[in-house]
């Protein structure tokens, strides 16, 4: 197997995996947390965020999401301007803007805000973080998925003759 194909291969597993959690989270624990009152919302975060934000299928992911297209693009060097080159690269940067800055630039700050309101109740403006933490789940899975299908569309190039 050629470095481009290992490489494509991982990249569609990783992010096919990483958007079947995303796909979660959006449809079905977004719909339980978004009617949920301030006290009820801030309860729910306390279980789930500390979990997530430690889980190691989550670093594994993003890694193998980021490290996999470099892969395929290393085995594509020689074809910088091919179709599956451009895709693969556009994957790439569809993944680092999602995932990876998006999660550790901006959610993480929210969830530090979620995770920091006291036990007696959030504060006023709790609407703010929890709209804020719907959002970026949402930015996150919709360039994941833009990103799964440049790759699935980049591997389907590649090996078809």
């Amino acid at each position: 197997m050629a470095t481009a194909e290992i490489g494509l291969v991982l990249s569609v597993v990783a992010t096919g995996l990483w958007s079947g959690l995303l796909l979660m989270l959006v449809t079905i624990l977004h719909p339980i947390y978004a009617p949920r009152a301030a006290t009820g919302f801030r309860e729910d975060m306390g279980r789930l965020l500390p979990v997530a934000r430690r889980s190691p299928t989550n670093y594994v992911l993003v890694i193998a999401m980021v490290l996999a297209p470099v892969v395929a693009l290393v085995g594509l060097w020689s074809q910088p301007t091919s179709a599956v080159f451009v895709l693969v690269a556009a994957g790439l940067g569809a993944v680092v803007i999602g995932p990876l800055l998006t999660s550790s630039l901006l959610a993480e700050r929210n969830y530090a805000v979620i995770l920091g309101w006291g036990p007696a109740g959030p504060p006023d403006d709790w609407r703010i973080a929890r709209a804020r933490y719907l959002r970026l789940n949402w930015l996150r899975a919709a360039l994941t998925w833009a990103a799964l299908a440049l790759f699935v569309t980049a591997t389907f190039l590649y090996l078809t003759p």
